[in-house]
């Protein structure tokens, strides 16, 4: 009589096992990336009142005759490899694990020693480490290779602490490359200014101090040979001074920085007044509004009549600039003037328009030794910042554009990026690849690797320990943590970020087994009712 109740009671205290388990998934079903358990119910021992025995020539064998003693809770189930459903954030800092063959974990440390999570809620403390928003505990990973700056070393895990001092900004480049690009229109009205047609480009030194270089495209003659050149005019640092004119100030040569001596003549329309006549077969004289017979003076670079009263400059007969003159004659209505600048050749195919030459015949990228200028200069003692710049010239192209040039010049290779130089940069940005690196994207565009985020897996991962706070720690039936992790990426699993894990709580399984708790719980307690009963016939015998 006493067996059922004790078994009606070991009955009561596990279904309210079962029931205690029931109601913590229940109420962790908004917790993320929660885990639910289940309970196994297993029998007791039993009490053997007859030994089974064994069958003679004459008699059978007899079956032991044994009585159960109730039952207990076998085994604490949790479902730890089954992943919950994917809930969106939009935070960059929430990272969502997928598995794809092994469960993985997330390392982090609690200030003693590492555990594991799945709840994927991550924020940047005080100190710039990742860490967990729920406790702090900071995030584990593997540093960049200092060595190799786009690679990470995966070593033992240690902290990421991705916003440290050195992390904060992006180191500047300097420009090594530039381009021409476009469209030259020898028709272009630029062409016939003094100036000519100029373009320019910013590029940077070794510590992100920025300049600008200013060229000038002249036509050679008309335009019809499909010859130019182009000159370096001025480089301006960032307060605007022309570090190019200081450079020469101090004996040094424009040649030496971009361009050679470079004598072109071209064919000068004659200012209203001046006129020209035939003198004899193939020569020409000049005459003005007075009839004055005028002669060019190379050493004054000026016309004048034999007696000498009467002079007019270049500018004043044909619009040119006396700057860069070496001499001048007289053609069938036009001044011939040879202008000797420092400028390369620029030499267009007249029937494709493709550049053929840029200085010499094949050649279409020219050198800008800018590292003279870089603020090193002859005989003065200051660092050399800037580098030597190549620039390309087989982008551009010389057609009829309705007399409109749009060649442009930029810094960088024609690719656009290689080359191009940029200034310090400062980090406006945190992303977290699929495979767990953390890259910091900076305002000079540089994307930057920062680390690497590393998981755990075990051999059985339902053998962890529940610490509280989403935390695992490992058993002796788990398997060990090796202090190394693993890259997610390994087998094919990700991390996805802007999504959390959510708990993988199944309601309906979990109402369903509270009814069949209830159930046997309500049935157990019958037992001990039945048997108090039965308890108090057998006292009632005896009245």
């Amino acid at each position: 009589m006493m067996r059922s109740l004790f078994s009606g009671v070991a009955g009561l205290k596990t279904h309210q096992t079962k029931m205690d388990v029931i109601g913590n998934n229940i109420s962790n079903v908004n917790t993320v990336a929660f885990k639910s358990s289940s309970t196994t119910f297993s029998d007791i021992m039993y009490q053997t009142t007859s030994q089974a025995s064994g069958a003679t020539a004459t008699r059978g064998g007899t079956n032991a005759k044994q009585i159960g003693l109730g039952v207990t809770n076998g085994a604490t189930k949790i479902s730890i490899t089954s992943a919950g459903a994917a809930q969106s954030t939009g935070d960059a800092l929430d990272i969502r694990l997928t598995d794809t063959n092994t469960t993985n974990f997330f390392i982090v440390n609690n200030g003693s020693e590492n555990v594991f999570t799945r709840a994927g809620s991550f924020y940047l403390d005080g100190n710039g480490n990742l860490a967990m928003t729920t406790t702090g505990y900071l995030v584990m990973g593997w540093q960049v290779d200092p060595g190799n700056p786009k690679e990470v070393v995966k070593d033992t895990v240690t902290p990421l602490r991705v916003m440290k001092p050195e992390n904060l900004t992006s180191a500047p480049e300097a420009t090594t490359q530039a381009n021409f690009s476009g469209v030259i229109d020898k028709t272009d009205s630029q062409f016939s200014s003094t100036g000519g047609y100029v373009r320019s480009f910013t590029f940077y030194d070794n510590l992100g101090y920025s300049y600008t270089a200013k060229f000038a495209i002249k036509r050679v003659g008309d335009g019809t040979s499909g010859e130019y050149t182009i000159g370096l005019t001025n480089v301006y640092d960032s307060n605007n001074k022309d570090i190019l004119a200081d450079y020469v100030a101090d004996g040094g040569t424009i040649q030496n920085i971009f361009g050679e001596t470079n004598p072109t003549t071209s064919a000068y329309s004659l200012a209203e007044g001046f006129k020209t006549q035939q003198q004899g077969n193939l020569t020409y004289e000049l005459v003005d509004a007075n009839n004055n017979v005028l002669t060019y003076d190379a050493a004054t670079k000026t016309f004048k009549n034999a007696a000498e009263t009467v002079s007019y400059t270049l500018a004043q007969v044909c619009g040119a600039s006396g700057d860069n003159v070496t001499g001048a004659t007289i053609g069938n209505g036009v001044i011939n003037v040879t202008e000797t600048t420092i400028s390369y050749d620029l030499k267009f195919d007249t029937k494709e328009g493709t550049l053929t030459a840029a200085g010499e015949d094949g050649q279409t990228q020219l050198q800008f030794n800018a590292s003279l200028l870089g603020p090193y200069r002859e005989n003065v003692p200051v660092t050399n910042a800037i580098s030597n710049i190549t620039i390309d010239f087989s982008q551009l192209l010389n057609y009829d554009n309705g007399g409109t040039s749009t060649a442009v010049a930029d810094a960088g290779a024609t690719d656009g990026t290689t080359g191009r130089g940029k200034k310090l940069g400062t980090m406006t940005g945190l992303s977290v690849q699929n495979d767990g690196r953390i890259y910091g994207s900076y305002s000079n565009g540089n994307t930057v690797l920062l680390g690497q985020i590393a998981v755990a897996q075990f051999a059985n991962a339902s053998g962890l320990e529940e610490l509280g706070d989403n935390c695992y720690k490992t058993t002796l039936n788990s398997g060990e943590f090796d202090g190394i992790g693993i890259d997610i990426s390994a087998d094919g699993s990700s991390m996805n970020t802007g999504q959390l894990e959510m708990a993988n709580v199944d309601l309906s399984s979990e109402f369903t087994d509270m009814i069949t708790t209830q159930r046997g719980f309500q049935a157990n307690s019958r037992i001990i009712t039945v048997s108090d009963t039965m308890l108090e016939e057998l006292i009632n015998l005896k009245r």
